[in-house]
């Protein structure tokens, strides 16, 4: 049985590199933003909160946090989502970043298919190589939101216990590069 899961969308930095805040840029006509909450509902998640701070964000699909740390790096916007989360009945929380345009529904879907087979956590991998989106249960909150500081989200815990972290081959579901610069919309994914 697939668990209820939320998605959580980190929104909050600056965007220094990019020029100002990813999640308001458009790819497509899209904001960055709610492209990434579109891929979490698409793949299963019916709960989304996104985080928000540098940049206030409307007419998001979804819950709105402020989190008013957010220059402290992605790691207080994990902990925010996270304290948000432990108020609905979700089992799982399925954390993307803004900044990963091109990650596909289909991964999200993976992971909550490897939830349902009682992992603490599971991670996108795409070639061998870990990625974006990450997947932790509930049960795990506590110990992932200790070790999210500064810019660590829940990365110091995956590698602290890869015994519990299923790594779950995301290939052919979509593209895990992030932006960084305005150049790198332009490129093909993939490329």
């Amino acid at each position: 049985m697939m668990p209820r899961a939320a998605g959580v969308v980190l929104a909050a930095g600056a965007g220094t590199r990019f020029g100002g805040p990813k999640a308001l840029v458009r790819l497509d006509g899209e904001r960055l933003v709610d492209r990434a909450v579109s891929t979490l509902r698409a793949g299963g998640c019916g709960e989304i909160a996104v985080v928000q701070g540098a940049a206030a964000l409307e007419d998001v699909d979804g819950t709105v946090l402020h989190n008013p740390d957010w220059a402290g790096g992605m790691g207080s916007s994990l902990r925010v989502a996270l304290s948000h989360l432990r108020t609905l009945d979700v089992a799982v929380a399925v954390v993307l970043l803004v900044d990963t345009p091109w990650v596909g529904p289909g991964a999200v879907a993976r992971l909550l298919e490897a939830a349902a087979t009682d992992c603490a956590a599971a991670q996108a991998s795409y070639g061998g190589v870990p990625g974006h989106p990450v997947l932790l249960t509930r049960r795990i909150w506590d110990e992932v939101a200790a070790g999210a500081v500064g810019d660590r989200g829940a990365r110091e815990w995956l590698r602290a216990h890869p015994d519990l972290v299923r790594e779950v081959p995301c290939d052919g579901t979509g593209d895990p590069r992030d932006v960084d610069r305005p150049a790198d919309l332009g490129r093909e994914p993939g490329a």
